[in-house]
């Protein structure tokens, strides 16, 4: 599946871009260009930058627990420019990101979780 680039004119008749996805969601809109040449000149460098772009987490961290009552939450003592050692806390504790769950309804007292092929080892 492709997405598609699309020039328009903004409400201050800059040349601006949108990449949209295959089903119409606006998935990007680009800074004003002063011309359409500009405009179809950074719609290369997006294609050449994202193709190999890397990720940069740059959100706060999240508790993968709410803290009950009797517990206070724990103090950071890591800095907070590295992002490596709480994803990395996650996916050892056994999280995994919504979109590997398999989309049927576990059975009671299973979670979708023991389903996930990666999680099963070999006896």
């Amino acid at each position: 599946m492709t997405g598609t680039f699309e020039l328009f004119h903004d409400e201050d008749k800059h040349f601006k871009f949108r990449l949209t996805a295959p089903d119409g969601t606006v998935m990007a809109v680009s800074r004003p260009f002063p011309d359409k040449a500009a405009a179809v000149a950074g719609i290369t460098a997006v294609r050449e930058y994202a193709g190999m772009g890397l990720i940069t987490d740059l959100c706060p961290d999240i508790p993968l627990h709410r803290p009950s009552a009797k517990t206070r939450p724990a103090t950071r003592t890591t800095s907070p420019v590295s992002t490596a050692a709480p994803l990395t806390a996650a996916r050892s504790a056994g999280a995994l990101p919504p979109w590997t769950a398999t989309g049927a309804p576990a059975r009671p007292g299973h979670s979708t979780r023991d389903r996930d092929p990666r999680r099963h080892r070999a006896a």
